[in-house]
């Protein structure tokens, strides 16, 4: 039988990659894709959190041009990431998984509010939680939700999965020559400026000893693979060498 190398994990997932071929909202196949992806490893006996962006329906603070206050753009950002929370919600149940979604803004008729002991027992108990609302705050990116869930339910490692295989010295989808690194420390993120995750993430990551790694989510079978500790990606790990 395999065995995965991580027994809990955070699974953060952009909002804009529920698009898939749209160019707005949330496109079924890549939902129904996804739950299957997440299925590869919930069969493994993985628990698993999960947050998920809202830049598919609204970007709170970068839409501030549009003459909405930041804050209230941080707050309609919160609320996409509900939406998107119940479709993930939804399909996983669909696929046969059970699952809680928790909001970090009480909204009782839908979700249940975030409780980092009840999260943290469903986990145990084989049910998947996604995680919505953010942090409940303005100013804080769905990334640094994301590690912040990560460290309270105390998970092995946040994994984020983008639409490339890793972490590049450059952006990879303009640059044919843009370098992989397979393995890299906090300390040359921050040196190199590397477009991981917002600064915030990755030094509380780097407080907290919290391992990331970076895959391609669209590339079936590469999730299975980095949990059961291929060579997936990149890790970020305060022991990788430096550059």
């Amino acid at each position: 039988m395999e065995t995965s190398r991580y027994k809990k994990i955070l699974l953060k997932l952009s909002g804009e990659s529920l698009m898939g071929r749209l160019d707005f909202g949330i496109d079924p196949v890549i939902l129904k894709q996804y739950a299957e992806e997440i299925k590869t490893i919930h069969v493994l006996g993985v628990q698993i959190g999960i947050v998920i962006g809202g830049g598919n329906i609204y970007r709170g603070i970068e839409n501030s041009s549009d003459g909405i206050d930041k804050v209230t753009g941080d707050h309609m950002g919160m609320l996409a990431t509900v939406i998107n929370a119940l479709a993930l919600q939804n399909t996983l149940e669909h696929h046969g998984m059970y699952t809680r979604c928790q909001t970090a803004i009480d909204m009782a008729r839908i979700a249940e509010p975030y409780i980092r002991r009840k999260a943290v027992r469903h986990l145990e108990k084989n049910r998947i939680v996604i995680f919505a609302a953010g942090t409940g705050n303005p100013y804080f990116t769905t990334d640094t939700a994301a590690v912040l869930r990560g460290i309270e339910i105390e998970a092995d490692i946040i994994i984020k999965g983008t639409r490339v295989d890793g972490i590049y010295d450059s952006d990879p989808e303009k640059n044919p020559s843009a370098k992989r690194f397979p393995l890299i420390n906090y300390d040359d993120v921050f040196k190199k400026n590397l477009k991981v995750m917002d600064m915030t993430a990755i030094t509380l990551c780097k407080e907290n000893k919290l391992p990331i790694g970076v895959f391609n989510m669209n590339r079936r079978g590469d999730l299975k693979r980095l949990i059961l500790g291929e060579q997936v990606g990149t890790i970020v790990t305060e022991t990788a060498p430096s550059l």
